[in-house]
């Protein structure tokens, strides 16, 4: 609206806040959340991953969706905002059957970086296109126009090199990098170094059992396997570029 039809007169208003969102997730969020359900049917058939069905929960009208930002089998439930919290305790009481636990953003944080879910803003910037992001599959090719389809035939976001997302394992598994560090090809060269990418994103993984990282490396998809160098002030950190999902690769417990 603001940069491609600004001649337009339109008036914009946000509806977000109207809303309350719990996330249920883990392979028993459909057990807790079936007995609260109305209207839908909750199979694997009828609500697989990455659908939307209307319906009520707790009497509530309700749009549930069978999505997860966690990589486990999950669902976010959206209710009118007033009936939030009443619908939280019902679906944690219900949770308490099955040993559920609360979790917080940090865990979050270590759960979708494991399965190479990027953070817009911290994973990507204004320079980061859907290729770049390993994205690429998720723009139309049949389609012969949208807003943006010109930006990504610019020579210069199609151009070799072009920083790409990818995973770094540090060759110690223990050693946990630091989300900003700056990533070299030859930390014996000459000051200033020539930095070819940086760390986004950086946690240990229980689940993994040693450090994960995701960074923005030049011409990074041609770097797997490869050996690259972290310079830190207390010494140089050797990684190795990877894909960017760490666990459950084939993604099997979004839907087990």
């Amino acid at each position: 609206l603001q940069t491609e039809f600004p001649h337009l007169n339109v008036w914009l208003t946000s509806i977000t806040e109207q809303w309350a969102v719990i996330a249920v997730q883990g392979p028993k969020s459909r057990d807790i959340i079936a007995p609260l359900v109305a209207g839908i049917d909750m199979s694997d058939e009828a609500l697989p991953h990455m659908s939307v069905r209307e319906g009520k929960i707790c009497g509530v009208p309700t749009r549930l969706f069978r999505m997860s930002f966690t990589g486990e089998r999950g669902f976010e439930v959206n209710v009118p905002a007033d009936y939030g919290q009443a619908v939280w305790e019902a679906l944690w009481a219900e949770g308490q059957k099955h040993g559920a636990a609360a979790y917080g953003t940090e865990a979050m944080h270590v759960l979708r970086a494991e399965k190479g879910y990027i953070i817009v803003g911290q994973d990507t910037d204004g320079t980061v296109t859907p290729n770049d992001a390993g994205l690429d599959w998720a723009v139309g090719k049949k389609k012969t126009d949208f807003v943006g389809i010109r930006g990504l035939t610019r020579p210069d976001l199609v151009a070799k090199g072009r920083k790409q997302l990818v995973g770094l394992k540090t060759k110690d598994p223990k050693v946990v990098l630091e989300e900003g560090a700056q990533i070299v090809e030859d930390p014996k060269q000459a000051i200033p170094m020539k930095m070819i990418g940086h760390v986004t994103s950086s946690y240990w993984s229980e689940n993994c059992g040693r450090s994960i990282a995701l960074a923005l490396v030049a011409g990074g998809r041609d770097r797997m396997g490869d050996t690259l160098y972290v310079p830190m002030p207390n010494g140089v950190i050797e990684v190795e570029v990877t894909g960017m999902v760490f666990f459950d690769e084939t993604g099997g417990r979004l839907n087990g």
